[in-house]
């Protein structure tokens, strides 16, 4: 039995019928990662003491990148990190811009207490933990304004090593929000986030002209960094999800973004992001093809991972680690914990766990993937699906529904992802 409240029970389980992946609670649904959580607790530790680390996760389609990055963040904020995650696509978030992700890093950031965007929250957090400081020092008495403002310039100048712009913001912001300028304040956070079209009167208050631009962009997430660290959270789990979509992009952008990753993970070894751990997921395409990694040789060189041994011996520490499609025997486990995941919560879980029992579990697996060419690693997204919709729910509804005699399996065209569509033959789709 787990120990699942309802609320987060039914968070998976809508997850699961919408047919995407839970933000939260994975651990109930992990399968095969488990290897990878003492390494993973490692790097964070290693982050959360002022380091950096970068990962390259590859799997293809079907094998749980996205589940990973999101069960890496679930580890992260169960230790006080904020983390973000970022999809890479050709027309909105090319990689090469990098105002643009960081402006994606703050709309999607979120910790423990906050969802996103937790941007501002972050910011009004260091700011109040200034202020208890200040009071801490005044030994009890009410800080003055002259006080907390000394103590302020003090955590600035830290913040001013990255980017003497963000501090200008920072105090601006301030400043607003104490006069109750909503306007000005609302103004210079969306500033500070990455939003473009930003009030000129705002940005005046505070001494900028400009928006951010791609050489601001970086040096404003070393700030976002600071500012976090002086929030009481040890640093920032950023994944770049997708990345594979580079291949489909032009020539030129696809070498700008190539080298701009590159860059990334030069500048993480040097220490320019104290408490960043860059998290990238794709496919071995991406990372081992000619349209890919393989196309900028000095990129290469720094994901350079053996993978020509057991999948059994692989070494969670190298820069890129591989994650194993599922097979016939995970799919069907990971089916029997989303069972039992719902019958924890049902009226009858007697019912729930006998009538669709581990064997049908089983039978229900090989005929999902039997209708996508037999290929189980592409069936796990729509199985966990037609589980919970078609059988579970009906279930615990009908009280006479018996899915070996009353439910028969279809797949229809328009509720197949374009990989799940390539798998299937156009025999199989119910028209």
């Amino acid at each position: 039995m787990s120990d699942l409240s309802p609320v987060r029970r039914r968070e998976i389980l809508t997850a699961l019928r919408q047919g995407s992946v839970p933000s939260g609670n994975l651990d109930v649904l992990a399968v095969g990662i488990d290897k990878f959580a003492a390494t993973v607790d490692d790097e964070l530790a290693a982050v959360a003491a002022g380091g950096s680390v970068f990962k390259a996760v590859r799997g293809e389609y079907g094998s749980g990148k996205t589940f990973f990055a999101r069960w890496a963040q679930q580890r992260a904020m169960r230790q006080g990190f904020a983390v973000a995650e970022v999809q890479i696509s050709e027309l909105e978030t090319p990689l090469h811009k990098l105002e643009t992700v960081y402006r994606r890093t703050t709309e999607s950031l979120r910790t423990s207490a906050f969802p996103p965007s937790a941007f501002r929250s972050v910011i009004d957090a260091w700011l109040f933990e200034i202020e208890e400081d200040a009071s801490a020092t005044a030994a009890g008495a009410e800080p003055t304004g002259a006080e907390v403002g000394a103590l302020l310039e003090q955590r600035l100048a830290a913040v001013a090593t990255a980017t003497p712009v963000y501090p200008m913001v920072l105090r601006a912001y301030r400043t607003a929000v104490e006069d109750g300028d909503a306007v000005t304040a609302d103004a210079l956070i969306a500033w500070l986030g990455g939003q473009p079209h930003v009030a000129a009167s705002a940005k005046r208050a505070a001494g900028v002209r400009h928006d951010v631009d791609h050489f601001l962009a970086m040096g404003f997430l070393q700030g976002l960094l600071a500012v976090l660290k002086g929030a009481r959270h040890p640093g920032l789990l950023l994944v770049i999800d997708e990345v594979e979509t580079l291949q489909r992009m032009r020539s030129d952008s696809r070498a700008k973004a190539l080298n701009a990753l590159r860059q990334w993970i030069d500048e993480l070894d040097s220490g320019r992001y104290p408490g960043l751990y860059l998290l990238i997921t794709g496919t071995p395409a991406f990372f081992d093809g000619r349209m890919g990694v393989q196309s900028l040789p000095p990129l290469a060189q720094r994901l350079a991972t053996d993978f020509t041994t057991d999948a059994r011996f692989d070494n969670p520490r190298a820069p890129q680690i591989r994650l194993q499609n599922f097979d016939a025997d995970r799919l069907v486990e990971v089916g029997i914990r989303v069972r039992d995941v719902y019958a924890d919560g049902a009226d009858d879980p007697a019912r729930i766990r006998t009538v669709v029992d581990d064997a049908y579990i089983a039978d229900l697996a090989t005929a999902v993937a039997g209708k996508l060419g037999g290929q189980v690693g592409v069936a796990p997204r729509l199985f966990l699906k037609k589980l919970v919709v078609d059988v579970l729910d009906r279930v615990d509804l009908h009280a006479g529904f018996d899915p070996r005699r009353d439910y028969a399996l279809t797949v229809s065209g328009n509720e197949l992802t374009d990989t799940e569509r390539a798998a299937v033959s156009p025999d199989d789709i119910e028209l």
